[in-house]
């Protein structure tokens, strides 16, 4: 099962994407009488429980009351599933073919950093790229959005916390990333973070281990390859980050990105220019797509 968050008439909801038409879960709650949170920030708040909850309403619901809550996938826009999560914790150098491409050896440990919520960006929507950044580059991921509150979770128990999985853009500005020598600022502009187009509830998943990853480019292939080339597993990227931090439901953590990055690209970096459609696929997730496009302020920077 899909879900969505999305506007409809001016009005946000959320619901199941099913053959593309939107049943939207709050009209379905309402008709049926069966209480759901009305939005899907607090849907993910109850972990496996809401998936659960949501799919029995729609197998106990009628063919009638499941049509009058239904519309069509064009007669929506569809918006970040999560739009402002307590965390976004990202994952470098968390795949074999990415650290062999750039010639550095596989990291011992997890190598984190965080972005921030307000870099998030949902399907369709634009990258802004600043006119004083150059090198902008993209980073395919697969994301996992958490369920349950947990700190010090066994790899074992790691499963129960995931809520679901979406695709996610590590949208990057290598020039400062590069000059800095760390990570954080050319990754945190604003629209630095798509996500989405959907969550995939965690049950639908159950070996993100074993999922085919792809970045395209003006329909160019750039990144093909499966998180079966993780160096740290899902679970235990987890498991790790949970004895440095309390991870709570809503928490985006960005599993890494594989091979085929702009910057290492030989004999010439392809790196990302207004005007160009960026488009991350997922096994089992869906496609997230956006452009690039200019800012469009003359304000003076420096960097």
């Amino acid at each position: 099962m899909k879900l969505i968050r999305y506007l409809h008439s001016g009005i946000e909801s959320y619901g199941f994407l099913i053959n593309e038409e939107i049943l939207c879960l709050p009209a379905l709650s309402k008709s049926l009488k069966h209480p759901l949170p009305t939005d899907l920030t607090g849907l993910i708040s109850l972990g496996t429980e809401g998936a659960t909850t949501a799919e029995e309403l729609i197998n106990t619901s009628s063919e009638k009351a499941r049509m009058e809550a239904t519309l069509k996938m064009g007669d929506a826009t569809l918006l970040a599933p999560v739009p402002s999560p307590p965390k976004i914790i990202c994952l470098g150098l968390n795949y074999r073919d990415h650290a062999e491409e750039q010639g550095t050896k596989i990291p011992q440990d997890i190598i984190i950093f965080m972005k921030p919520r307000t870099a998030i960006i949902g399907p369709n929507e634009p990258i802004v790229y600043p006119s004083f950044i150059e090198k902008l580059d993209y980073e395919a991921e697969l994301a996992v959005i958490m369920g349950l509150k947990g700190k010090n979770i066994p790899t074992s128990n790691v499963e129960k916390h995931i809520f679901g999985y979406t695709a996610f853009n590590d949208v990057s500005a290598r020039g400062i990333q590069f000059r800095d020598r760390q990570w954080t600022r050319g990754k945190s502009f604003d629209t630095f973070a798509p996500i989405g187009p959907c969550v995939t509830i965690a049950r639908q998943i159950p070996n993100p281990g074993n999922l085919w990853i792809r970045t395209r480019v003006n329909g160019e292939v750039r990144q093909n390859s499966s998180t079966r080339n993780m160096v740290f597993s899902v679970y235990e990227v987890i498991h790790r980050l949970s004895l440095m931090m309390t991870l709570e439901p809503g928490d985006v953590i960005a599993t890494g990105t594989p091979a085929g990055v702009a910057a290492f690209m030989k004999p010439h970096p392809k790196y990302l220019l207004p005007g160009d459609t960026v488009e991350v696929e997922i096994e089992k997730i869906g496609t997230l797509r956006n452009m690039v496009i200019k800012e469009k302020s003359k304000l003076n920077h420096s960097n």
